[in-house]
């Protein structure tokens, strides 16, 4: 059944360096129909190719200044 809801939250904020890690183990968790949202301090641009790549679905909303909301589908 698929709902509007994420599956899963992933605030990568605070993650001191580089997050791509942490990301790249909450997309392996995921299956088909699955969605992760994360949350990121800046616009992950180079996510995006990585994220179609990889056959993700992906839609991404600035919610304040600094907080971008990346809501990624496993597909």
């Amino acid at each position: 059944m698929h709902t509007d809801e994420p599956t899963q939250v992933l605030d990568v904020r605070d993650v001191d360096g580089e997050p791509f890690g942490h990301i790249d183990d909450a997309l392996a968790e995921l299956s088909a129909g699955e969605r992760l949202l994360l949350v990121n301090g800046f616009e992950p641009v180079p996510l995006y190719d990585v994220l179609e790549r990889r056959g993700y679905d992906y839609e991404t909303e600035q919610v304040a200044p600094d907080e971008w909301h990346v809501t990624i589908e496993a597909v």
